[in-house]
């Protein structure tokens, strides 16, 4: 389609909120980019990406509308797990980027329950807001309904997702691909992980500003949830606190790899694991083997862990 005469091409935006932060936490802590997303790199190059396949200029891509779904923790267990001032930082960037947070506590339907309000929410918006383009930042093929009513509305669907593959501390590979179902149904499919890994665009603004300077990086709200797999979707294992301790204890870190490390107690004794969400302050790929921190013990099924590290400057 061709904007040459001046024609808007009026773009909504829906975030399938978990699955957008598993991203940021795989570019943060297992790709060499060592960086999270960027929400407002992201719609830059949406915009461009859009006018590029609508051909058009990008002055007549505009994002008239974003909104980020997700369950969530409630607030006095987000604060007992260190996780509160976290979610607000969060909140604080989707509010300057213009975004609509959409939020839904785990114990009311969890993640189902936020897929099927962003559906219902997605499609409504379409019809009132008559979108030209509506952007899904999804992998699950649960979204194929709402994209089958969306191309009868006659709305470009345009599918922003990743493939992936990490591995856990435990040394099983986990994976995460978008759902065919999706790539099949959708008018554009933007296959993001081939996009930022081509060699050919290691310079291109558009790819490096996707991401957040370290220095600049904000904490992204994490959900304990254990080990979950949804279609489209593999969150890696993390461990769940269930018995903690009051003692403050202290050690020194050993092995830091791909978001999991290895605290040496000062009291001896067995080292002891730590996955990054549990490192207060979202600082885990500034940490170095050696440094000092203070820590909490907690137990899971795997045995004792360590949670709530902090360094100790």
């Amino acid at each position: 389609m061709n904007n040459g005469d001046g024609k808007l091409t009026r773009i909504g935006v829906f975030y399938d909120g978990n699955y957008f932060l598993h991203v940021s936490n795989y570019y943060n802590f297992h790709h060499a980019r060592r960086a999270r997303i960027s929400i407002s790199g992201l719609h830059h190059f949406i915009r461009n990406e859009v006018a590029k396949i609508e051909s058009t200029d990008n002055r007549y891509c505009q994002i008239v509308d974003a909104h980020y779904f997700r369950g969530r923790l409630k607030a006095a267990d987000a604060e007992q797990r260190d996780q509160l001032f976290r979610d607000r930082q969060f909140d604080d960037i989707l509010i300057r980027e213009g975004v609509v947070a959409h939020y839904l506590h785990l114990s009311q339907g969890g993640e189902k329950g936020i897929d099927v309000w962003l559906a219902l929410e997605a499609f409504e918006l379409a019809i009132y807001k008559r979108f030209d383009v509506i952007v899904l930042v999804a992998g699950d093929g649960d979204f194929l309904p709402l994209v089958r009513k969306l191309n009868s509305l006659g709305t470009r669907v345009v599918l922003v997702g990743w493939d992936f593959k990490i591995t856990d501390y435990n040394g099983t590979e986990r994976e995460t691909r978008m759902a065919q179902s999706l790539l099949d149904e959708v008018t554009y499919p933007l296959m993001m992980h081939q996009e930022i890994d081509d060699r050919s665009r290691k310079d291109d603004p558009l790819i490096n500003g996707l991401f957040i300077p370290q220095r600049e990086s904000a904490p992204q709200p994490q959900i304990k949830q254990g080990n979950q797999v949804s279609t489209g979707v593999a969150i890696p294992l993390q461990p769940t606190a269930t018995i903690t301790t009051p003692k403050e204890n202290t050690g020194k870190l050993l092995s830091l790899k791909d978001g999991y490390g290895f605290v040496k107690p000062d009291s001896g004794g067995e080292n002891l694991f730590f996955h990054h969400s549990e490192v207060k302050g979202d600082i885990f790929n500034s940490l170095k083997e050696n440094d000092k921190v203070r820590y909490q013990i907690s137990q899971n099924d795997k045995g004792p862990s360590a949670k709530a590290v902090e360094l100790i400057k």
